[in-house]
């Protein structure tokens, strides 16, 4: 396995941590057809942030832009088919817990459309980011991560290079701390305990969102890299990695990257011609019985066009291995 000298970093450069180079097996044969096959992979080192962006940190970012996100903008009808008219008002998907068990095929049962949700308002029209200013930024779509990003002279993750962080030096394991689910009977992450979406058991002491930083790091130093939010990455969805990832028969690939949109429609609705992303490390809504997804091999889907209550982002710096001074200049501004 290849290995990469970490360097020195100060105070500021503490937000972020280098994540050094190498190959790895990505992706999981045990649990989920979209996460096979497994295969190697090798990224370049890169710096990424230690915690998930906060709600503090987004509002610095809109208040010094002007920024308007896409869940506070309004919605163009033919973009949105056979849309009940009600639906058709700026907003975003809320969880609803349920009052007992639902069919778990359809999600409807426990997501509503609610007009007035935004990052500022990420609960429904009512809500505020007053006192959670230090949980993950939710209510984002992609774009938005992209702006942000863009905004503090970073990029958003690949795939690839989220997985490699998030395994933290551990190879092939299950979850981001190793194999088994609740060490000594600790909870390592904010996850769904119970049976989804009705009875969360609240074994981790959350609800929804925690503060980030709540839970023990990975192997890296990386906080909330399983549970918590699911991450947004770079990455255009592909059913599975052989989709696209695999192709080399001489070793593995090399910084892979999915350029392209065009796979990653929901065959399931053609009526939505809206491409999709892959997030990454599931949240506090996954449960052992419906979404077993907070592990470094999960992904998912997710229409770039679509903010939720579970979704937020963290940035990566690629190049170089000391951090710019106009991105130090920045973190100080969100610090």
């Amino acid at each position: 396995m290849m290995q990469a000298s970490e360097p020195a970093i100060s105070q500021v450069e503490s937000d972020m941590l280098w994540i050094p180079g190498g190959t790895f097996r990505m992706g999981s044969e045990e649990f989920y057809a979209e996460e096979r096959p497994v295969h190697e992979v090798s990224v370049d080192g890169f710096w990424m942030d230690r915690n998930i962006v906060t709600n503090e940190q987004f509002s610095r970012f809109v208040e010094a832009k002007g920024y308007v996100t896409l869940a506070e903008r309004p919605l163009n009808p033919a973009d949105f088919p056979g849309a009940p008219p009600e639906n058709l008002f700026p907003g975003a998907l809320v969880f609803k817990k349920t009052r007992g068990p639902v069919d778990l095929q359809n999600y409807a049962n426990w997501w509503a459309w609610v007009v007035g949700t935004s990052w500022r308002h990420p609960f429904g029209p009512d809500s505020s980011v007053e006192g959670i200013e230090q949980h993950p930024v939710v209510q984002v779509a992609y774009e938005d991560a992209e702006a942000y990003a863009q905004w503090v002279g970073k990029d958003l993750p690949t795939e690839a290079e989220w997985e490699r962080a998030a395994r933290g030096g551990l190879e092939e394991k299950k979850f981001t701390w190793g194999d088994e689910h609740s060490p000594g009977g600790n909870a390592m992450a904010n996850t769904w305990q119970g049976e989804f979406p009705w009875q969360n058991k609240l074994l981790d002491g959350f609800e929804g969102t925690s503060p980030v930083g709540s839970f023990p790091p990975n192997g890296y130093g990386l906080f909330d890299m399983a549970g918590n939010v699911w991450e947004w990455t770079s990455d255009w969805y592909v059913h599975r990695h052989a989709d696209e990832i695999v192709k080399s028969c001489c070793g593995p690939a090399v910084n892979p990257r999915i350029a392209s949109p065009d796979k990653s429609y929901d065959p399931r609705q053609p009526q939505f011609r809206i491409p999709r992303k892959v997030v990454k490390g599931g949240s506090f809504l996954c449960a052992p019985n419906y979404c077993l997804r907070y592990r470094p091999a999960a992904r998912q889907p997710q229409m770039i066009d679509t903010a939720m209550s579970h979704i937020g982002f963290r940035c990566i710096i690629r190049t170089p291995k000391t951090v710019p001074g106009e991105v130090l200049e920045n973190l100080r501004k969100i610090s």
